[in-house]
């Protein structure tokens, strides 16, 4: 076993760092600690199976290289996983002590949950300083649930992820272990559920699918302020999950306490676990989601208009998204390079007047309905000729995009369409403003009215 000081791995580690993004070190490098050295071969560990695996599919050459450069071109690598919470008080010098690890297992393969979004998982979650602490909860619930935050209750704005996060729980908890029951849904959908129990007669039913699964994942709880009855059989599914060890997730766009329509006996059980926030992301941070998502583009986007982007949407990741497509679209559109020009023509919505009014369901739908020369009332009905009902996918992309409305709530809004509708309606516009110009012209010009009046 060759003996090594602190200082090269100090060495080593900064030669990593000065290799990678600042992000990408925070997020999935700077946790890799060290374990052992022998016959050439060094060894360290990451924090959690999808650390590992994480690390592994994205930045193994980048480790590889900073290994070869300090400790030798004969040196090789091995990174193993963590079976147990990770102690950072200690030692380095635990580095030449242990024997190299094995190579972990494969995960298993992950049984299907119904209601995910297949790419909300947590590989295409951008980490930075804003939701790090959230980020790192999810994870640590996901590998372990029924550990020690039960519940995980994590609050944010509108667009910020807090969605995101919830389905990542249950997409990574089946993969590594498929046996769980895990129901993820909405607050609306629980309302909606409760009440065809009570409509039908079969509240055992309603009962045994919330309070058998091992994890449940509710987004929007704040919906269930002013629901007596609801919040009565809330209560008590929540004490039968939480005293048979099954564990609970839950989002809100405010915290436990601010939840004043609630009783205590409920917010002081949101808060027996762990309350955590999720803030508007930096500017580094709203570039990492902007690059992420260029890779997917058809055509390359300069540095300069995704720094524009980042620097004019700050406060909502769809919104920032979103800014993005436009661009990319109006180039395939227009056979257009992308420049900084074309991108602040598109965006000038972006660029705040002086004077705004807020932008609500009621405005989006008026102006929608103007634009299309269809009325409001048709907009909510259920006719679905053309171009009625395109009219109608278009007010439910831009309310998706522009008010913090759940899709469960947009579908009330449209008639008491199920949100599985309005989610087809708003992925349909997403995709045709990329190919059809008029469509696209037609968005950009109720973007414009919206915002600049």
């Amino acid at each position: 076993m060759e003996a090594h000081s602190p200082a090269e791995w100090d060495d080593f580690r900064r030669t990593l760092r000065g290799r990678v993004t600042p992000v990408t070190w925070q997020t999935w490098l700077e946790g890799l600690r060290p374990v052992a050295i022998q016959n050439g071969v060094v060894s360290l560990i990451a924090p959690s199976e999808f650390h590992l695996r994480w690390v592994n599919d994205k930045y193994r050459p980048i480790v590889e290289a900073a290994v070869t450069t300090v400790f030798g071109p004969e040196a090789r690598l091995v990174i193993d996983a963590r079976r147990e919470p990770l102690d950072d008080t200690a030692e380095d010098e635990s580095f030449d002590e242990a024997e190299p690890p094995s190579p972990p297992a494969p995960p298993s393969r992950p049984s299907p949950v119904p209601g995910l979004v297949a790419k909300y998982t947590f590989e295409n979650f951008v980490v930075g300083p804003s939701n790090r602490f959230a980020h790192a909860a999810a994870m640590a619930v996901a590998e372990q649930p029924e550990g020690h935050y039960n519940p995980l209750f994590v609050y944010a704005g509108a667009g910020l992820g807090k969605t995101h996060l919830l389905q990542a729980i249950a997409h990574h908890a089946v993969t590594l272990a498929p046996r769980l029951t895990v129901h993820y849904t909405t607050s609306e959908s629980f309302f909606n559920d409760f009440i065809d129990g009570i409509r039908r007669k079969r509240m055992n039913e309603f009962k045994a699918r919330y309070r058998t699964v091992d994890v449940l994942l509710l987004d929007d709880v704040q919906f269930l302020e002013g629901k007596e009855q609801l919040l009565e059989e809330f209560f008590h599914t929540f004490n039968a999950l939480h005293d048979n060890g099954k564990q609970l997730v839950f989002s809100c766009d405010r915290p436990p306490r601010s939840l004043i329509a609630l009783e205590d006996r409920l917010r002081s059980r949101f808060e027996w676990g762990l309350t955590t926030d999720i803030q508007p992301p930096d500017v580094e941070t709203r570039l990492a989601i902007l690059h992420r998502n260029a890779g997917f583009a058809p055509t390359a986007v300069p540095e300069a208009v995704l720094r524009f982007i980042a620097e004019r949407v700050v406060d909502n990741i769809r919104e920032l998204e979103g800014a993005l497509t436009r661009v990319t679209a109006y180039a395939a559109l227009t056979h257009q390079e992308i420049d900084l020009d074309m991108a602040a023509d598109v965006l000038q919505d972006l660029l705040p007047p002086a004077h705004r009014l807020p932008i609500t369901a009621g405005r989006i739908l008026a102006a929608t309905a103007a634009a299309f020369d269809v009325t409001v009332t048709e907009l909510e009905g259920p006719s679905r000729r053309q171009p009625l009902a395109r009219a109608r996918q278009v007010a439910m992309y831009l309310c998706r995009q522009l008010t913090d409305l759940s899709l469960p709530r947009l579908g009330a809004l449209f008639g008491g369409r199920d949100h599985t509708t309005v989610l087809h309606g708003v992925n349909t516009v997403h995709r045709l403003i990329q190919t059809d110009k008029a469509l696209f012209d037609s968005v950009t010009a109720l973007l414009q009215t919206l915002r600049n009046t």
